[in-house]
């Protein structure tokens, strides 16, 4: 009789058999379909066949060097052994007095902080739980063997420990129909109609990515710009041929004299600070009485191929300073560089102390990196092998697609940013829920060859910026020549520009540094408007000596570091003036915001 059936049992057995092997077909049939989607641009020449055996060659030969590590030496690779067969000899032994009843500890557990194995016959059944457990104790052993083998050098050891957490992240028990509690359970319950819709999904997702996969993060059918996302009222004043400028309409009658001047990173779009009006920086800065303009890079095709690093501060910053004095009548400004658009405002920082430019007063850097030392796991991906490999994909095409990027930066959190979303979309087939953040995330753009070249060279590779040695315009750049005030936002949890790295960066300046640290991480940490008295933030004396010494001596505040960046600017220059509407000054008037740029797909 069914109920007289261990329970654990019960709850893994098919009710109907017939309902499920027509599902089973019906999700066979789909996952052929995803596998037609993947071939067909591989065939039709879109995809060049063989694509990514550059990358894999590079990860096999970095973990080769570990291996023969543990290899070269017999007593070193029995030693080895013994360590992977003395953990898989515990478990064992805990198992099989756990089947006689005992009480018993696990050989090993997950950190409180995974979030995989929460289910709780991961823990209850014993055939989870040892497959859990087994799969614990090989990957700490395979990153034990990647930590600990010596002769190594730092770069290539970094390389090994990132691919080694790509691989032991992506075997996991979790990722598998058959192994994975959860997923058998809905399986059995809906007689594989989860499967049904996960196998459409898969095929959905690979012919949207264009033969390679696409993970859906989100519903992206919820989402419009300029209808309930980047909503803030503007218009575009000006483009070129990379960027356009957009001015905010004031909802103050005065505002401060010095206009505000917001420089994106061109690797997402700039709409991240302004998702809604309750998230929205920018439409909270033009509440504060800022006159807000925001750089909108274009969406590079094979026609931007050319545009280099210098064209970017040219034709994007410095050009957009001219607009802003003829907009304004203003001829100094405020400026603010997120990420790699504060890198780039770095650098033009520098260039105009080189040439006697004195139209930015002040500047504030979101999460920017100016010496790339600590720069993180971005580093994995820079070095002269990969650099050549990339340099001559972007050379076919004129520029780097932009699920590259966003591809890389996924892989930084691949257990909270790929696999979750892999499990939920193809295993479970259930449909993502509708994010602003994470349609945005998606909203990936394309990087020009030039540009990106000498970014990566530049600043990952050779650090050229922080040690005086970079180029641009036949200007050597020093950044102890910029001498304005400058307030240095970091985030505690920043898995793209680590705080102590933006830290360290505080050091290259020639003027006095505010640097402030934000709980939370690269987005959150930003994007956090004091109404929804979120997080923290730290402030303490000036960025000297080291990381660990600043923040032990520093004062903790609740919530938002919003409100303390405006009094910082007003501390600087609080003069105030009539405000200035788009199209004043016999400014051409060419769209409305959010602009055309953004809206670009890549």
């Amino acid at each position: 009789m069914a109920d007289e059936r261990p329970k654990q049992l019960i709850k893994y057995i098919v009710d109907n058999p017939e309902a499920f092997a027509q599902n089973l077909a019906k999700a066979l049939e789909n996952a052929g379909k995803a596998l037609a989607a993947y071939i067909a641009p591989r065939e039709n020449g879109e995809i060049r066949k063989g694509g990514g055996t550059e990358e894999l060659t590079s990860v096999i030969r970095t973990l080769a060097q570990i291996g023969d590590y543990w290899t070269s030496d017999p007593q070193r690779a029995v030693e080895a052994q013994n360590r992977l067969w003395t953990g898989y000899a515990e478990l064992w032994n805990s198992s099989l007095k756990r089947m006689i009843g005992e009480d018993t500890a696990p050989a090993i557990s997950p950190s409180p902080k995974d979030k995989r194995f929460k289910d709780p016959d991961w823990n209850e059944n014993q055939y989870f739980d040892f497959l859990k457990q087994l799969y614990l104790i090989t990957s700490s052993w395979a990153q034990d063997m990647v930590r600990e083998a010596e002769g190594i050098d730092d770069h290539t050891r970094h390389k090994a420990e990132f691919y080694m957490e790509q691989i032991t992240n992506a075997i996991s028990p979790s990722n598998f129909l058959f192994t994975n509690p959860e997923l058998l359970r809905l399986t059995v319950e809906s007689n594989g109609e989860n499967l049904v819709k996960g196998m459409q999904h898969l095929a959905e997702d690979i012919a949207a990515g264009h033969g390679e996969l696409k993970i859906r993060q989100t519903d992206t059918s919820k989402f419009a710009l300029g209808v309930n996302m980047a909503m803030t009222p503007g218009k575009v004043i000006a483009q070129n041929d990379v960027c356009q400028v957009i001015q905010y309409d004031p909802t103050t009658p005065d505002v401060l004299k010095r206009p505000l001047m917001i420089v994106p990173p061109w690797i997402n779009k700039f709409y991240i600070l302004d998702l809604n009006p309750e998230k929205s920086f920018i439409k909270w800065a033009v509440d504060q009485g800022h006159t807000v303009f925001v750089i909108s890079w274009v969406n590079p095709g094979p026609q931007q191929a050319g545009k280099s690093f210098e064209h970017y501060m040219k034709e994007g910053i410095l050009e957009t300073l001219d607009v802003i004095k003829k907009a304004t009548r203003q001829s100094e400004v405020n400026a603010i560089g997120y990420c790699v658009g504060g890198t780039l405002l770095a650098v033009t920082l520098a260039y105009m102390a080189a040439k006697k430019d004195t139209r930015i007063a002040t500047a504030t850097f979101f999460t920017t990196q100016v010496d790339f030392t600590f720069a993180g796991d971005l580093k994995v991906f820079v070095d002269e092998e990969q650099l050549a490999i990339l340099e001559k994909q972007m050379t076919e095409t004129g520029y780097l697609e932009g699920s590259r990027m966003a591809q890389a930066f996924n892989m930084l959190r691949s257990n909270d940013l790929i696999w979750p979303y892999v499990v939920n979309n193809y295993l479970k087939g259930t449909d993502p829920f509708p994010f602003d953040l994470l349609y945005w995330n998606a909203d990936s753009t394309r990087m020009p060859a030039a540009n990106h070249a000498f970014y990566l060279r530049n600043c990952y590779l050779e650090n050229n910026l922080s040690r005086g040695e970079m180029v641009i315009d036949g200007e050597r750049l020093d950044l102890e020549d910029v001498t304005i005030p400058i307030y240095n936002l970091a985030t505690r949890e920043d898995h793209i520009a680590p705080a102590q790295s933006v830290f360290l960066g505080s050091t290259c300046f020639g003027g006095p540094v505010e640097y402030v640290l934000s709980g939370s991480g690269h987005i959150a940490g930003v994007v956090n408007p004091p109404a929804k008295g979120k997080y923290q933030y730290w402030t303490g004396r000036a960025p000297k000596g080291t990381f660990e010494n600043w923040l032990h001596k520093t004062e903790e505040h609740p919530g938002s570091w919003w409100p303390h960046w405006d009094a910082w600017i007003r501390k600087q220059d609080d003069t105030m003036a009539k405000a200035r509407k788009p199209g004043a000054n016999r400014m051409k008037i060419i769209e409305d915001a959010p602009g055309s740029y953004v809206k670009a797909k890549a």
